[in-house]
């Protein structure tokens, strides 16, 4: 592949990447999910769930659209855009089978309080709402950054307050 021919697709397998990579952490949080409902857990805050999907399909998809091919790769932002995905690997791997995109709980179990669980509450949800908009302002889709990037902001704001109210409970629990 030429640097004339790279530079036309990057965008594309930019997304891609992206694509599989969501596709393989929706597996890897419905096993996980199965398994934590078999251990008496609950999921909680299922109603605004189908509106994460719609957005962050409409998100994937507005930029496979709207990607034009041949821009200039912005260096700075692929690399940061690179250390939020090993921001959320490290997150992921931290919260290891208690790890899903649904709230589900688990009453006796004590909250996880490693890896970055241990400097703040939602260092997933802290990668999102960069990532969000940053993949498109990368694209060079700066109206596609904003736009999802809001939306997102809300739909995270909702979904805090229904997490933080889910596991209020389990947070006096003492890991053993």
């Amino acid at each position: 592949m030429t640097a004339k021919d790279f530079a036309l697709v990057w965008p594309y397998l930019l997304l891609g990447l992206v694509l599989i990579q969501r596709l393989i952490e929706l597996a890897w949080s419905e096993r996980n999910r199965r398994e934590l409902l078999k251990r008496r857990g609950r999921e909680i805050g299922r109603a605004h769930y189908p509106l994460f999907i719609l957005l962050h399909g409409t998100w994937l998809l507005a930029m496979f659209l709207f990607v034009q091919p041949g821009i200039p790769v912005n260096w700075w932002a692929l690399g940061a855009f690179a250390a939020l995905q090993l921001l959320r690997v490290w997150t992921i791997a931290s919260l290891g089978p208690f790890w899903t995109t649904r709230i589900i709980t688990v009453d006796d179990q004590p909250l996880r309080r490693r890896g970055p669980y241990r400097f703040i509450r939602h260092p997933n949800y802290l990668i999102v709402a960069f990532e969000v908009p940053l993949l498109p302002w990368l694209l060079s889709l700066p109206w596609l950054a904003i736009f999802f990037g809001a939306l997102n902001l809300a739909l995270l704001g909702w979904r805090i307050h229904v997490e933080n109210a889910a596991l209020a409970t389990r947070r006096h629990i003492q890991a053993t």
